[in-house]
Order: structure tokens, then C-alpha cells, then sequence
């Protein structure tokens, strides 16, 4: 698929802004089946349909905002997240991250199962760009934080969910962020541990400077947490302003049809 759009990623500044994104469209590709898409690589001029996932997104989130992001399943939040992340890129339009990003979506995500806790810990700092010492540093911070023991030294393969979440969520909110992604992760293993992930939540987003890019289905928790909501339907932009509104805005759009 060719692709016009543009990500920035730049270290934190003394820029006010966060994160910009300036008409910003994710189009996919959407074909038959598999060994269509396959076939596609070989031949661009096999029939696909198009989707939207984001349509002319407009948008900027200055640093130490708490931010909602509302709308239903398929409305484009966790697309907008992945461009973000820099997980994907935008089809067209120009997406700015200033700052280290922490998102704490996929907990487990980048695990590998015949590694050990502690050396898939290690291999992701390492990716993060933290140096030896820093990484010395952080890891007794996030086995005590996962409370799993002996285990730390034992392969991943032979953890629960729960383990393996648990030392996700350690490490990444062990990073000090600029920016935090966070979805409905906040009931991460049993209760006590529950209530030690949103102490731990609360303590990152009361640091100067700390953005919040919330997704949630909870309105409880949304209201509870941010000071602002984007409200999405349908891939674009429909709501943009205080949270007590941008709540009220979504209860309407979310009696809509999903069709056509």
C-alpha cells in the first residue's frame, strides 16, 4: 500500500505539544482471504475493498494533559494508538510524538516464552535504549513491583496470565514516560495487586509534565482520570473538549446504528 503520510517521533522538548496529528487517514487494504492478500504482493491490480480506519483525524495534546478516548468498538481509537506508538504509520497526513512513550495495552506483547523474566526484562530495556547501569537499576524495582519471586529466573513458558501480565505492567510503568497509554489493564492479577497498579497509575500521572492518552469503556473511569475527551465514530473526529461533555456526547452517538 503506498502511503504519503508522515510520523515524527522526537525526544521530549521544551515544546508544549505532546502529540499533533494534522489530517491524519489510515486506510487498510481489505481482501477475500488470505491467499488473495498473499497473491496481491504479485499482482496490485487484484480487487480489494477500502477501509478507513482513522479519516482526517485533526488534533493536539500539550504535554501534562489527561486525555479520554471514547467510542465504540471499531470507531478508529486503537488505530490512532497504534499510530502513536509507531506501531503503524498514517496512509496520509503528518503524526507528531514528542516524548518517550509508555503504552500499557498488550501486556505480554514481545515476551518470549524459552526466555527467562528476567532476561526478556533485560532484552527489552535493551530495545527501550536504556543503558546497563540503568537497566541494574530498574529491574529489582520491577521483580519486587511483580511479586513473583524465584520465579523471575525461571522461562516465561512456565508462568501464569497472571505472571506474565504482572511483570508487564511492571516494567512498563517502571519507565518514567513523557506519554502514557493506558487502556483497561488496570485489573491486572488479583485484587491487592489490583489496587498496587492503580497506586502505582496515580503516582506516574502526578508527576509534572506526565500525558495520559486514556481508552476505556468506562465512563466511571474516564471521568475519574482525565480532564478532556475525544470522542470517535466511524474512524473520524466528533467530539473534542471537556470530559463531563465529551461523556455526555458519547451516551447520544452510542444509540446510533453501527451501519449504514
Amino acid at each position: 500500500m503506498s502511503s504519503s503520510g508522515q510520523f515524527i517521533k522526537t525526544e521530549a522538548t521544551r515544546s508544549l505539544v505532546a502529540v499533533k496529528f494534522k489530517h491524519v487517514t489510515k486506510t487498510y487494504h481489505l481482501y477475500r482471504n488470505d491467499r488473495v492478500r498473499f497473491a496481491s504482493t504479485f499482482f496490485p491490480h487484484i480487487k480489494y475493498d477500502e477501509v478507513n480506519a482513522n479519516n482526517d483525524l485533526s488534533f493536539t495534546i500539550n504535554r501534562g494533559e489527561s486525555v479520554a478516548f471514547l467510542g465504540s468498538n471499531g470507531a478508529g481509537k486503537s488505530t490512532a494508538l497504534k499510530i502513536i506508538t509507531g506501531v503503524t504509520t498514517p496512509t496520509s497526513g503528518t503524526a507528531e510524538v514528542h516524548g518517550r512513550v509508555s503504552a500499557l495495552l498488550d501486556l505480554t506483547a514481545g515476551f518470549d516464552a524459552q526466555l527467562t523474566g528476567r532476561e526478556n526484562l533485560k532484552l527489552r530495556a535493551r530495545l527501550w535504549g536504556l543503558s546497563e547501569p540503568e537497566i541494574a537499576d530498574l529491574l529489582p524495582e520491577i521483580t519486587d513491583f511483580a511479586a513473583i519471586g524465584k520465579y523471575i529466573d525461571q522461562p516465561m513458558r512456565t508462568y501464569s496470565a497472571g505472571m506474565r501480565a504482572r511483570l508487564g505492567f511492571g516494567f512498563a510503568s517502571s519507565l518514567k514516560p513523557d506519554i502514557l497509554i493506558l487502556d483497561e489493564v488496570l485489573a491486572v492479577g488479583d485484587r491487592d495487586f489490583a489496587k498496587k497498579s492503580l497506586a502505582r497509575m496515580q503516582d506516574i500521572m502526578s508527576r509534572d509534565g506526565v500525558t495520559l492518552l486514556f481508552v476505556t469503556h468506562s465512563l466511571s473511569s474516564a471521568q475519574k482520570f482525565c480532564k478532556r475527551a475525544l470522542v470517535m465514530y466511524r474512524g473520524s473526529l466528533k467530539f473534542d473538549g471537556p470530559i463531563d461533555k465529551g461523556i455526555s456526547f458519547y451516551k447520544k452517538i452510542a444509540r446510533l446504528p453501527r451501519s449504514s
